[in-house]
C-alpha cells in the first residue's frame, strides 16, 4: 500500500510497471486510506477521464467532447460527488459532505447518512442546516430543534423555513410540534393539579381537567406559554390526522378558557382566534358541521378579497373539500374567488378539485369561458393522463401546483 512515506517512490514505480490507470487507481486508495477527502475527489475526478481515454487533467476551457463520452463523464463525476459526500457525512463532516451530495441529488442518501450522526453543541446549527434549511429531513430536523432549542426557537423555525417547503414536510414537522406542546400541557396541568388538590386529575384531556376544576384559570394562571399555544393552533391547521386534529382542538379549547388578555387576535377568517380556531377542527372532526361551514362561508361572503386578501375565501374551500364535499368545494371557487387575484395556496386549486371530483369538464368549461389558456391546458392535459392511468391501472397524482 502507497502510504505518506514512501508515496514519491512507489506511484512513479506503478506508472511505469503498470500505467496510468493502475496509478490512478493507486492514488484514490492512498487519499481514501488518509482520510483526505477533497483530494480524494480530484483523485476520482483523474481515474475517471483515463477510464474514458481522456487526459487526467482537462488541457483547458476549450476541451471538446463528444456527447457520448460528455455523458459517462458526468456520471463518473456523480458518482466521484457521492463516493466523497458520504465518507465526509460519516465522518461528521455535515457542511463539507452535503456540499457534494447536492449536486447528486440523492436526499435519502444523505438523510440515511446523517442519521448516523447524534447531535451536539458543535453540530446542531449544522444538522438543523442541512436536514431544515436545505430539506433533507425536515422531520428529523425539527424533531430535534423541539428537543434541543425548544418550543420557541421551533415555531419560529416552523415560520421561518419550514412554512415555505411540501405540504408534508409542514404537516411532519406541525404533527411534532402539536405533540411536543399537548404533551407539555398536559404535564404542567396534571403537576399544577397534583400541587393544588394532593391527586391527579381524572382527565384525559385539557379541556376534560378543566371541566373538573372550572376555576382553574380565572385568576389569570396558564401553564404554557400563550404565544406558543396559538402559534400551535394556527400551525396544525395543516395537519388531517384525526388524532392530531383532536390534539389542536384540546389545545384550541384550552386556549379558549385563558383569561380575556391572553386571548390574542388571529388573522382573518380567525380573527376571533380561539373561537374560530374550535370551529374549524370541529368541522374537520365531523362536529357541528354546518354550523362551521356557516361562520367560515360568512366570513368568506363579507370580507373583500381585493383589501383582506382570499384566506377567508380559500379556507371555506379547503375546509368543504376537506370534509369530502369537493362538489361544492368546486363551484365556491368559480363564485367566490375574484379575477385576477392569486389565491395563496390554503386551498385545493382547480385542477385538484377536478381531480377529487373525477371529472375535468367543469374546469374545461370555465377555463375556456374566461379564455384561461394555461388552465384549459393544464385540465385537458391532465384529463388525458388520468384516462391513460385508468386504463392501464396506473395511480394518479397532482404535483399540488396552483394553476387557475
Amino acid at each position: 500500500m502507497t502510504t505518506v512515506d514512501n508515496f514519491f517512490d512507489t506511484l512513479p514505480a506503478q506508472l511505469s510497471s503498470a500505467g496510468p490507470l493502475a496509478a490512478a487507481t493507486q492514488i484514490v486508495d492512498f487519499f481514501r486510506h488518509q482520510g483526505a477527502y477533497h483530494e480524494l475527489f480530484e483523485a476520482l475526478k483523474m481515474k475517471a477521464r483515463l477510464e474514458l481515454g481522456l487526459p487526467p487533467v482537462p488541457p483547458g476551457p476549450d476541451e471538446v467532447l463528444g456527447p457520448v463520452i460528455t455523458d459517462r463523464l458526468e456520471r463518473s463525476l456523480i458518482d466521484a460527488c457521492r463516493t466523497v459526500g458520504l465518507l465526509l457525512l460519516g465522518d461528521g463532516r455535515i457542511r463539507e459532505g452535503w456540499m457534494y451530495m447536492r449536486p447528486v441529488g440523492d436526499r435519502q442518501a444523505a438523510a440515511d447518512a446523517l442519521a448516523t450522526i447524534q447531535p451536539n453543541s458543535e453540530n446542531l446549527d449544522e444538522l438543523l442546516e442541512v436536514l431544515v434549511h436545505e430539506g433533507v429531513d425536515v422531520a428529523r430536523g425539527y424533531g430535534l430543534s423541539l428537543s434541543q432549542l425548544g418550543s420557541c426557537n421551533s415555531i419560529t423555525l416552523y415560520d421561518s423555513t419550514v412554512a415555505y417547503k411540501s405540504k408534508a414536510d409542514r404537516q411532519a414537522a406541525a404533527a411534532l410540534l402539536v405533540r411536543h406542546i399537548h404533551r407539555d400541557l398536559m404535564n404542567s396541568l396534571r403537576m399544577d393539579v397534583g400541587r393544588r388538590e394532593g391527586k391527579p386529575p381524572l382527565g384525559e384531556t385539557a379541556e376534560a381537567i378543566l371541566a373538573e376544576f372550572p376555576t382553574m384559570l380565572k385568576d389569570g394562571s396558564y401553564h404554557l406559554d400563550t404565544t406558543h399555544l396559538s402559534s400551535t393552533v394556527r400551525i396544525g391547521r395543516v395537519l388531517e390526522e384525526p388524532a392530531l386534529l383532536k390534539l389542536c382542538l384540546d389545545i384550541a379549547q384550552y386556549g379558549r378558557n385563558l383569561h380575556p388578555q391572553f386571548q390574542y387576535a388571529g388573522d382573518e377568517p380567525f380573527l376571533e382566534f380561539y373561537p374560530n380556531s374550535i370551529a374549524f377542527y370541529r368541522t374537520l372532526l365531523g362536529q357541528h358541521v354546518e354550523a362551521g361551514l356557516r361562520l367560515f362561508r360568512n366570513k368568506a361572503e363579507a370580507l373583500d378579497p381585493r383589501e383582506q386578501g382570499t384566506a377567508a375565501i380559500e379556507t371555506y374551500i379547503d375546509l368543504l373539500s376537506r370534509i369530502g364535499r369537493h362538489q361544492e368545494a368546486f363551484d365556491t371557487f368559480i363564485k367566490m374567488m375574484p379575477e385576477g387575484v392569486r389565491p395563496t395556496g390554503i386551498a385545493p386549486s382547480l385542477l385538484e378539485l377536478s381531480q377529487r371530483i373525477g371529472s375535468f369538464q367543469p374546469m374545461l368549461k370555465h377555463c375556456q369561458s374566461k379564455n384561461d389558456y394555461l388552465g384549459f391546458a393544464a385540465a385537458l392535459l391532465q384529463s388525458t393522463s388520468n384516462a391513460v392511468a385508468t386504463a392501464t391501472n396506473q395511480p394518479t397524482s397532482l404535483d399540488g401546483g396552483k394553476t387557475s
